[in-house]
């Protein structure tokens, strides 16, 4: 690929029809942007996101242990696959500094995901790589010399494309897990500077956990690269990723109502404190409590903290949202 071209890849009827429902997904999540600020939906999100990148390359790491790193607790877990959160986590809170084009800003994130992980975090590869499934090789990528004349291409397509930016991201997601730039490390780079080429067209997709539907259809998601790389049209990929990108955002859009978090939303007066709903709801065991009522209530953000800044805090209690609101009314 030069300067002068473009990736292969064809416009589909079924690309075109995902782009259009995506964008009235990303309309109708909108309303709600405000009012996610003020909850711990974004944050849920991110660790989500995390745990669903993650697990993608074989860490085991539970969405709690994951949560407890965040808080700084202490996780028994193997030291490698905690430091792969640690990592993880911090370039996720960076990456609103970064720009997607800029070569410099990608070898950073890549020192950042891979500190203490790899001899040289944040350097393309110096030797042959391919991608494995079992004992057979499915992709050998380009030579280790053709690596940064391929990735200034990209990167310079990428920076002057006119496609639309859910076109143009899922083209560079499937275009750099072909070049595969680095020695490892290159699935979950991918995954992320899609999620920073998305979020510069709309900041809603800085906290919409893709990677985690990702996850739940990774056998999809190779058959997907696989399929690409064997017509060397990358349409079948970006098919694929709109069906995910789409997905993340329906329940973002349509709150998901479990049967406790319903009875939580019929009880909750006001404003409550933690006790007092449990109470309401004659449950003793916080710890269940908390996992199958408060929290999901809390991600599809329809209740909130009426101290949001400070979540654990002996005077924190919980209100309706809107969100709530208009789903209570709507019995």
């Amino acid at each position: 690929m030069s300067k002068t071209s473009s990736p292969p890849f064809t416009i589909t009827s079924g690309i075109v029809s995902l782009v259009a429902e995506i964008g009235q997904a990303v309309g109708s999540l909108s309303v709600f942007a405000a009012q996610a600020k003020a909850l711990r939906l974004r944050r849920l999100n991110r660790i989500r996101t995390i745990h669903g990148s993650l697990a993608i390359e074989g860490n085991i790491l539970s969405l709690e242990q994951i949560t407890d790193i965040l808080e700084g607790k202490r996780v028994i877990a193997p030291p490698r696959e905690i430091q792969e959160a640690r990592n993880a986590i911090k370039a996720y809170d960076l990456f609103g500094q970064w720009q997607p084009w800029r070569q410099e800003d990608l070898l950073t994130a890549h020192g950042i995901i891979m500190d203490g992980l790899l001899d040289a975090p944040g350097k393309f590869r110096a030797s042959g790589v391919g991608i494995m499934a079992g004992k057979e090789v499915i992709h050998l990528a380009p030579p280790a010399d053709r690596v940064q004349p391929l990735v200034r291409d990209l990167l310079h397509w990428l920076k002057t494309t006119a496609e639309h930016p859910l076109i143009a991201s899922s083209v560079f997601h499937y275009e750099f897990e072909f070049i595969h730039p680095f020695a490892d490390g290159n699935g979950r780079m991918g995954r992320l500077w899609q999620t920073l080429i998305l979020s510069r067209w709309n900041p809603l997709f800085a906290h919409v956990p893709v990677e985690s539907l990702v996850h739940e259809h990774q056998r999809e998601y190779y058959a997907a690269l696989n399929q690409s790389t064997g017509k060397a049209d990358s349409a079948p990929f970006i098919e694929f990723m709109l069906q995910m990108i789409l997905g993340a955002l329906t329940p973002q859009v349509t709150p998901q109502v479990t049967p406790q978090v319903a009875r939580l939303l019929q009880v909750l007066a006001g404003e409550m404190s933690r006790e007092e709903i449990q109470r309401a709801l004659g449950l003793q065991d916080r710890k269940s409590f908390r996992a199958r009522y408060l929290i999901p209530a809390l991600a599809e953000g329809l209740i909130a903290m009426t101290i949001p800044d400070k979540p654990n805090s002996r005077l924190q209690k919980y209100r309706l949202t809107e969100t709530g609101r208009a789903w209570r009314q709507g019995l």
